[in-house]
Parts: C-alpha cells; structure tokens; sequence
C-alpha cells in the first residue's frame, strides 16, 4: 500500500465520527402525527390534546389513540394485528401501518432521525 492508501484511511476513519454524529442523532419530539388511508389524502393531526381517532378503511375502522405525544394503533380489524403490536410511537419519523386495512400513521416534527428507510 502507498502513501496515499494510508492517508485516505485515515481520512476516512476521521470523517465517520464525524458523519455519526451528524446523522444518527436521536429524533427530536413529535409535534403533528399523519394519517394515510387507502388513497385519499393525507390528514395531519396535532398530538394535544389527547384523544381517540376512528380512521375508516376497506375492512372496517382502525382506533388510533393520541395520549401525552405519543400514538399508537389502539383496535383494528385485521388478521395478524401487526399494527397494534407496534405499539407506542414518540419519536419524529416512526411510523406503524396496518396495510391489510391500508392505513398508516407516521410521527412528523422538526428534527426527524436519520434512518435507511429515508431513502
């Protein structure tokens, strides 16, 4: 290995840090929650005060429940219940969906996580 090799590693292995620190910070506090449902559009909904949202879909009503910033699916008819085993989502940028009823719900706020599904 030349010279050069070994100043790119270093330089490299300098810029990670560097680049962690940037992008993987932790997500900042939700403020708003979106809710998508089949193909119409989406509702942005702000997450006080707290309350229960029923969001219709092809195969009935899926209960959202707002409480203290948080969301989570609450009930909804579906199989597998995938959506309300998510459980609570907090952060800017989580997201649960139940798609055999096509509805999502995603957390939105000012300083969202860095993560692969960004892409």
């Amino acid at each position: 290995m030349t010279r050069a090799d070994w100043l790119l590693i270093v330089v490299v292995a300098g810029c990670l840090p560097l680049l962690y620190a940037r992008f993987w910070q932790p997500a900042g506090p939700a403020n708003w929650l979106e809710v998508q449902a089949g193909d119409g559009p989406a509702r942005v909904i702000a997450l006080s005060p707290d309350r229960q949202l029923d969001i219709t879909g092809p195969l009935g009503d899926s209960r959202i429940e707002i409480s203290g910033g948080k969301a989570r699916f609450l009930s909804s008819p579906c199989r597998n219940k995938t959506c309300i085993h998510a459980g609570w989502l907090d952060h800017t940028g989580e997201l649960a969906a139940c798609l055999p009823n096509r509805i999502s719900i995603q957390l939105l706020g000012r300083h969202p996580r860095f993560d692969a599904m960004n892409f």
